[in-house]
């Protein structure tokens, strides 16, 4: 049986698994990826990981390769760069370790092109060779793909459209202080800071007003907005509408027959899909108009990040 390692390197957790060519994790296991502060007794956690998973399946598997999404990960270079939520600082240049001890074909990218890629084999973007993948969840990530290849750069670091200024002169700073940029404003801690914005503009009544900033959740504000809370309404229009115009600007690049939106704030589903669909058609140049999708991800379920990090290495075989 042919089989692909797929891990996912978290800040938290170091997610692991046995993935087969249809996406389908067959076994996995986790571990805290802080208990690991130095990389040499990590990798080792790693390759004994994969070990004990690839006993419980049948001896005659055959393992392909291991694919890796991790943050601030160089595709080209194997190596993790400055990652502010890891221990190991600096250019880790994790491939080259890894294949001392596990010597199979090895691949990395970060978290937006695994989803990228796993939406391309395993999920809604099959058949699609231009498309976006934009991950929404504390920051925002985004995944290109133009041409059925991804779009990774000089040394792995393209598609940065989190920190794409759409604000810049008087605009909130995101995680890598770039002033206006667009994670700051759509992603779950965006649309947290929105809601704070639209409470000092607005004096509706509403159940943030008693609520502080570090207790405020994406799923309350969504409920709040299903019951009709005035200033959730307000902040998911507010945040729908940055998103699709930036999405309109994201168009002239490449062109994609779709964008997917991932992560915790798009499971809001039409609170943010239908104000960005709205307003991305509505800035579309008129070239583009009728032609671009607005879709959710067909990797929803608990092992995507895995399985999107193991289609780095199916992908050769498909």
């Amino acid at each position: 049986m042919e089989i692909v390692a797929g891990i996912d390197i978290g800040g938290t957790k170091t997610k692991i698994g046995l993935v087969n060519k249809s996406g389908e994790c067959l076994v996995k296991t986790n571990f805290r990826t802080k208990e690991y502060p130095d990389l040499e007794k990590y990798l080792d956690k790693v390759k004994l990981s994969i070990d004990e998973l690839t006993e419980k399946l049948s001896s005659d598997m055959d393992l392909l390769g291991i694919g890796i999404g991790a943050p601030n990960a160089s595709s080209r270079l194997g190596t993790i760069e400055h990652a502010s939520n890891l221990l190991w600082k600096g250019t880790v240049p994790l491939v080259a370790k890894l294949r001392e001890r596990i010597d199979v074909p090895i691949k990395i990218t970060n978290d937006a092109n695994v989803a990228a890629i796993g939406e391309m084999l395993f999920g809604n973007a099959k058949g699609m060779s231009d498309f976006v993948v934009i991950t929404l969840g504390t920051g925002l990530g985004s995944g290109i793909v133009s041409n059925g290849k991804l779009v990774d750069g000089y040394d792995g670091f393209a598609g940065e459209l989190g920190h794409f200024a759409i604000m810049p002169e008087d605009g909130r700073m995101t995680g890598l202080q770039v002033k206006g940029g667009l994670e700051a404003y759509v992603s779950a801690t965006g649309l947290k800071r929105t809601v704070l914005y639209m409470l000092s503009k607005y004096m509706e009544d509403s159940r943030f007003r008693n609520i502080a900033f570090n207790d405020l959740h994406g799923e309350e504000i969504t409920q709040a907005a299903e019951e009709g809370d005035f200033i959730a309404l307000k902040t998911y229009e507010y945040t729908g509408e940055i998103l699709g115009k930036a999405l309109a600007n994201f168009t002239t690049f490449s062109q994609p027959e779709a964008f997917f939106l991932v992560g915790g704030l798009a499971l809001s589903g039409k609170w943010i899909f239908d104000p960005a669909k709205k307003h991305m058609e509505e800035n579309l140049l008129q070239v583009y108009k009728g032609k671009v999708k607005l879709l959710p991800s067909g990797m929803l379920n608990k092992t995507a990040a895995v399985s999107g990090a193991a289609a780095l290495i199916w992908s050769d075989f498909t």
